[in-house]
């Protein structure tokens, strides 16, 4: 099992680099994680809901994901509040305290959907949540030591440098855990190390010697390409020049699924930014309207801050504006939420498409294939290309007569054709998540904006994504061997606890 000092210290990526390394040496090997907390979700075949960060390791594993791999999926809805799904499926809104009370009637879902994996895996790759060390919440714990005890799982605990004080973030987290804890830690691991390590080393040898725990391995900063798990990302964060096409994401409070965007970070050329105020803005060749957890409050925020003015007024001037789940439904004219789904009455939207979208108690969550419609205006040379991704909203928009549609889509159990968002002049809108990632269309709308722009990129080149993201966990895999004592972990496992 890995384990952080903290949120974002690593250990998705290292469990997934784990999860490539054992795949690689030969053994079945599957993700787990008992509870995500994360926006950034997921679809599998069966129409069932998991965090992303599972699916990114089941992809190093090389298997398919399965809600098996995340049982428990809590998505935030406000700062005290989350949408709870189980097993893949809404179990309902639960604030904190509650949701704190109730959980640990979950351990049977969780243990029955461990016990699955392992029936069919040699190696199960555990990943906790935030840190083992947050005493207020250890009574409860199901997801960090309270998992490893569940599982009998050995536990590596890999704090942060980056961001400095690294020997007090594991000499800490080790001094808050009870004696029992502490006996299941077998390894500590300092991620994200840039420099010269013989600098480092002294500090290592005491920490060594505080804690009674080897240091298995000092990891590097590592500029993987892979999919993140929640708006911690640095994507997020940094700072991008501006490109020959620039195309700018709106980061709002609660983005969700932004990693429908990653493919078009790695084409030369383009520069994908995420922008939180107008003055963020510039001119870009295109602007993306996100998904969201929460629409309504999201939407308050754009017209608050300024930017649904912004991107009205860019509108206007013939900037393509593309609304992506949440996003799409803000271009409407309004937001009815009878049942109280997000913030309950009526919210107007941005008026640029005439429909409406009212928030029902069901679910959709299904994956799609399809083809983009008759379309108009800059990205009309997307009609007709095929697509595929999936779709995971609460709300239902209804569009008035008339207005096309800008995709025709099947369920993957091809039981149902229908038609999917709409596009008037150069604003377009879909519900469906990942519709980017086919190499096809990404470059056809890349060509397409260049176009407009008077620019000739008719030689771009954009790569399988699926390809390129194997790569990348091979490099992730090559990189851990060099900086983990892989004997050691294989010892590990050998042992148990």
């Amino acid at each position: 099992m890995i384990q952080g000092t903290m949120s974002n210290a690593g250990k998705s990526l290292i469990a997934a680099g784990l999860c490539r390394i054992f795949k690689q040496d030969g053994y079945k090997t599957a993700p787990f994680k008992s509870q995500n907390m994360a926006l950034n979700s997921y679809i599998t075949e069966e129409g069932l809901e998991m965090g992303r960060a599972q699916v990114m390791q089941a992809e190093a594993a090389g298997i398919k994901p399965s809600v098996y791999m995340n049982p428990i999926l809590l998505k935030p809805t406000n700062d005290i509040g989350s949408q709870v799904i189980i097993n893949g499926e809404v179990l309902g809104n639960m604030n904190a305290r509650d949701y704190f009370k109730y959980k640990k009637t979950l351990i049977p879902d969780i243990m029955r959907a461990y016990q699955k994996l392992e029936e069919e895996y040699d190696i199960i790759v555990i990943e906790g949540a935030g840190s083992p060390a947050e005493i207020n919440l250890k009574s409860e714990d199901i997801v960090n030591m309270g998992m490893a005890k569940m599982a009998k799982a050995p536990v590596l605990i890999v704090g942060d440098i980056d961001r400095g004080g690294v020997f007090a973030q594991l000499v800490g987290t080790m001094e808050l855990l009870e004696e029992d804890e502490k006996s299941m830690v077998k390894g500590l691991i300092i991620n994200k190390f840039r420099g010269d390590k013989t600098i480092l080393d002294p500090g290592v040898i005491m920490l060594e010697e505080r804690v009674k725990i080897p240091v298995i391995g000092v990891t590097p900063y590592m500029t993987i390409d892979a999919e993140d798990e929640d708006s911690l990302s640095e994507r997020m964060t940094e700072q991008r020049q501006v490109d020959l096409i620039d195309i700018a994401v709106v980061r709002l409070p609660r983005i969700s699924n932004f990693t429908d965007f990653n493919i078009l970070e790695s084409i030369e050329g383009v520069s994908l930014r995420y922008i939180k105020s107008v003055s963020e803005l510039d001119n870009p060749d295109m602007i993306i309207i996100p998904g969201t957890k929460n629409t309504m409050k999201d939407l308050l925020w754009l017209r608050q801050s300024g930017l649904e003015a912004a991107i009205l007024k860019a509108e206007k001037a013939g900037k393509v504006i593309f609304g992506v789940c949440g996003g799409f439904q803000m271009l409407g004219k309004a937001i009815a939420d009878p049942l109280g789904v997000e913030e309950g009455g009526m919210l107007n939207g941005m008026g640029i498409f005439p429909m409406e979208t009212i928030f029902h108690g069901d679910k959709t969550r299904t994956r799609v294939t399809g083809i983009f419609g008759e379309l108009d205006g800059v990205l009309k040379e997307l009609t007709g290309i095929n697509l595929e991704g999936y779709e995971i909203h609460m709300g239902i928009s209804k569009l008035e007569d008339g207005l096309p549609f800008l995709t025709s889509l099947q369920t993957l159990d091809e039981r149902e054709t229908v038609t999917d968002g709409a596009f008037s002049g150069n604003v377009y809108g879909s519900y469906v998540h990942g519709m980017f990632d086919k190499e096809e269309v990404a470059k056809t709308m890349i060509m397409c904006l260049a176009k407009a722009k008077g620019i000739n990129m008719d030689q771009i080149a954009v790569m399988d994504y699926q390809k390129y993201k194997e790569t990348q966990y091979d490099i992730l895999a090559d990189t851990l061997r060099g900086h983990l004592d892989m004997k050691k972990i294989y010892e590990m496992i050998e042992r148990g606890i």
